[in-house]
């Protein structure tokens, strides 16, 4: 995996002189609920973010220090979508921690091409596991499912390390006939 290094200065000003520098506010959450008050190049924490998601796994550059952590929350701005602080909790490698995941879907054009739509119903999932073994993003394929069929956390790639929080029979999303392309091929038929 590549190595994300996020650089982190010291913050004292207020976050809006922060902002209007070009920083993001964020802070530093330690062992021991210790936090620290910092500010990240907006440029690149946005690129970073783009990149790896909104719960990146990442080595945070502060003082003489560079410790290793996790994106753990980002909150933007509802109308402009910038972002306006994040938080980063910093973690061992080999420590058990909790992490909401996005999921990746692969196969929709497949699906697409056979007239089935997904519909999704849970676009994260809650894990448990070591820091450095759990991933960026879930993904699950559904290039071969078919109308009625749900995708649930057995249809997700993760090491069995890592443990899924939600419960068993959750329902993550599921397959349907798509009945606009249907009706429209009738259509086509018919005249």
């Amino acid at each position: 995996m590549q190595e994300i290094i996020l650089n982190a200065m010291e913050r004292s000003e207020s976050t809006k002189k922060v902002r209007s520098a070009g920083f993001v506010p964020g802070v530093l959450n330690g062992p021991g609920a210790v936090s620290t008050p910092v500010k990240f190049e907006y440029s690149a924490m946005n690129k970073i973010i783009a990149k790896h998601g909104a719960n990146a796994k990442l080595w945070v550059a502060f003082g003489d220090k560079k410790e290793f952590g996790f994106i753990k929350e980002v909150q933007k701005h509802p109308v402009d979508n910038k972002i306006l602080h994040v938080s980063v909790q910093l973690a061992e490698k080999d420590q058990n921690v909790r992490m909401i995941l996005p999921i990746h879907f692969n196969g929709q054009s497949e699906l697409e091409s056979r007239l089935l739509q997904l519909q999704v119903l849970k676009p994260e999932v809650e894990v448990e596991g070591k820091t450095a073994l759990i991933p960026n993003e879930v993904a699950a394929d559904i290039s071969k499912k078919n109308s009625g069929e749900n995708v649930t956390g057995v249809d997700f790639n993760l090491p069995a390390e890592v443990k899924i929080l939600d419960p068993e029979d959750e329902v993550y999303a599921v397959i349907k006939t798509d009945k606009r392309k249907l009706s429209g091929n009738n259509e086509n038929e018919a005249g």
